[in-house]
């Protein structure tokens, strides 16, 4: 206020005496007094009706100055009434100009006052120490970058030159700082502006543009680093144009895959106040389901595991109570105590072997894991009354070249065949999800960081990748569609190139293809496709309520064919035939694998759609002997 009133004095004392340049009439000084109390009356008073007073200048902005316009107008409003009420009175010595004059300069004084910390931070900063940094855009997003440098000098990040495809803004400026030219100048401009970063501020770049950009960067001898997208603002996980959180571009950014936006809302109601079990919970994707169940405050979280390690590292980093138990889905009789002792209400059942490579020379535990495992996990859910049961599938169970892929086929069918009635199970497929362990990418990152060579399997192979986050919340959502033994697929975008993904991998370390790291070329592996599919041909597509998540009309198999070929895989199982567990697999999968030349076949005969009473005698062989589930409420 007082720094106000200096201003407002000074201002209508200067416009007044430039205009009477000393031959004001005697009677100035007591007319101009008084009229100088009114003007500091009013200025002061719609300052502090517009709340121009008790804010933090430093980081002001544009809602500031609109309150400072509209403040300036009240004032000039009111000094318009005092003019003519004085013109009326008979008063000459009062003018226009001087009201018009000393109003501007006044409030021009007061916006110099608290808009100099914003006006005067790019000369401080370009004085300053700090990285000298080149943004790349120059629409809204770099805007806001840009400003936010300017008046965060402590951040130590200095705005010297924008980039910009655009020629049509080439030669311009962005809040003072020059626009460059395009992106594939930032190299000729590095020792001219003396660049040491390159800051990405497009919203959404494409994953062409954002290569194009690293791969100038690394020209140029500097670092990249990008925005966080609207995708992390929105999901909460940084704040919008939060330059100290601007991140180095990762392998979800070259990827290109937008990620979707879900709403979680009817999951927190499915699962809130709710028991949850989760099998495979210290597994890639079973952690994920648990850091997101656990923020939906179920009434109870069960984590089952038959690893110590990753039991006990998921268990202490989620954020709400929950129950570890330490049991191998194999082991039917400790698996039916734990559901009996818990009495889940809805179950995630993520436990299951998926290593391509290695089950293919381990077909007996595929199928004792995968199958028998997940059968396991069924009719534990039933026999306690769970009323909604999720199966964690996988895109290799279509049309499976693998073991791994046949034995999750299988288990859908074990799904089909045991859901109760009356209830909501179901299994949803999906592809690679980045980051999981025995995923490609890890992999090429060891082979990276170790100087190479990145070994592909065969320059054709492409894959369907999704990130954990999203796969785990369409999971979660495509529960709350089912309508009971549902098979659904989510939409993976379009197919990876495994080459094209090595390519990126590798320049994203900042090295150079078959320069600083080779790549080889192995040839593909027992049981791998050069592409993966997420349903049958003859499967039909339907769709749901959420636009990336479909409904299958699975194919069936006669009930009493399949519980026939269940027997005999039990059975080789049992017997530790691997030759005869991967044919049966293969069997009951509906595909002959190549190089199958056995004799066995399962036997004819049952109907479709038939259900039989009970359990089929290989299968009851291996229950628990004079095991009972404890009644409800128990």
């Amino acid at each position: 206020m007082v720094f106000d009133a200096i201003c407002v004095v000074a201002g209508y004392s200067a416009a007044e005496v430039f205009y009477w340049r000393n031959v004001a009439p005697n009677e100035y000084g007591w007319h101009f007094g008084l009229f100088l109390l009114i003007a500091l009356t009013v200025t002061l008073a719609c300052n502090q009706i517009y709340g121009l007073y008790g804010r933090m200048w430093r980081h002001a902005g544009l809602e500031e100055a609109r309150q400072m316009i509209l403040s300036s107008g009240t004032v000039a409003a009111v000094m318009l009434v005092v003019y003519i009420a004085v013109r009326v009175s008979g008063y000459q010595v009062l003018h226009a100009q001087v009201i018009v004059v000393g109003l501007l300069l006044a409030t021009l004084g007061m916006s110099l006052v608290r808009f100099q910390s914003r006006i005067f931070a790019w000369q401080r900063g370009s004085r300053g120490s700090g990285l000298r940094v080149a943004v790349v855009g120059s629409r809204d997003a770099a805007a806001s970058a840009v400003r936010e440098m300017i008046r965060r000098p402590d951040a130590g990040l200095i705005p010297v030159a924008v980039f910009d495809d655009d020629e049509s803004v080439h030669g311009m400026s962005l809040i003072g700082v020059p626009i460059v030219g395009s992106i594939q100048d930032i190299p000729a401009a590095t020792s001219r502006f003396m660049l040491q970063e390159v800051l990405l501020a497009i919203p959404n770049a494409s994953p062409e543009m954002i290569a194009e950009v690293l791969r100038t960067s690394e020209r140029a001898g500097i670092t990249m680093k990008v925005l966080p997208t609207v995708h992390d603002v929105v999901a909460g996980r940084t704040g919008m144009f939060a330059i100290r959180q601007a991140r180095e571009p990762s392998i979800e950014d070259l990827l290109g895959r937008t990620p979707v936006a879900t709403d979680l809302e009817g999951v927190r109601m499915s699962l809130e106040s709710h028991r949850v079990l989760v099998t495979g919970a210290g597994g890639s994707i079973g952690s994920e389901i648990c850091r997101q169940v656990v923020g939906f405050a179920p009434a109870q979280l069960v984590l089952l595991d038959h690893d110590e390690t990753h039991l006990h590292d998921i268990a202490s980093v989620l954020e709400g109570p929950c129950h570890q138990a330490l049991v191998d889905i194999n082991d039917r009789e400790a698996l039916f105590e734990v559901f009996a002792r818990f009495r889940p209400d809805v179950v995630l059942h993520a436990a299951a072997y998926k290593h391509v490579p290695v089950l293919e020379t381990h077909p007996v535990e595929a199928a004792r894991t995968n199958v028998f495992g997940t059968l396991n996990v069924i009719e534990a859910s039933a026999a306690v009354g769970v009323s909604r049961f999720l199966l964690i599938s996988s895109d290799k169970a279509v049309q499976p070249s693998s073991v791994m892929g046949a034995s999750k086929r299988v288990a859908e069918q074990v799904l089909l065949s045991r859901a109760p009635h009356d209830s909501f199970y179901c299994a949803v497929r999906f592809g690679n999800v980045l980051g999981s362990r025995g995923s490609v990418i890890p992999t090429f990152a060891r082979q990276i960081s170790s100087g190479g060579p990145v070994t592909v399997t065969d320059p054709r192979m492409t894959r369907f990748f999704m990130s954990v986050e999203e796969a785990v919340q369409l999971v979660l959502q495509a529960s709350l569609l089912s309508e009971g033994r549902d098979i659904f697929m989510l939409e993976m975008g379009e197919p990876v190139s495994i080459m094209n993904l090595a390519r990126r991998m590798i320049q994203l370390s900042g090295g150079r293809v078959d320069v600083d790291i080779p790549i080889k070329v192995v040839g593909m592996r027992p049981g791998e496709k050069l592409r993966e599919d997420l349903r049958e041909s003859d499967e039909e597509v339907c769709g749901t309520a959420h636009p990336s998540i479909s409904r299958l009309l699975p194919i069936t198999t006669p009930r009493s064919w399949f519980d026939s070929c269940l027997d005999q895989l039990a059975e080789s199982v049992e017997g530790r035939d691997a030759e005869k567990v991967r044919h049966f697999l293969f069997t009951i999968a509906g595909v002959t694998p190549e190089g199958d030349s056995s004799q066995l076949a399962c036997p004819e005969g049952g109907m479709e759609g038939e259900r039989p009473v009970g359990r089929s005698a290989a299968l009851q062989k291996r229950d628990p002997a004079g095991f009972k589930t404890e009644p409800a409420g128990t």
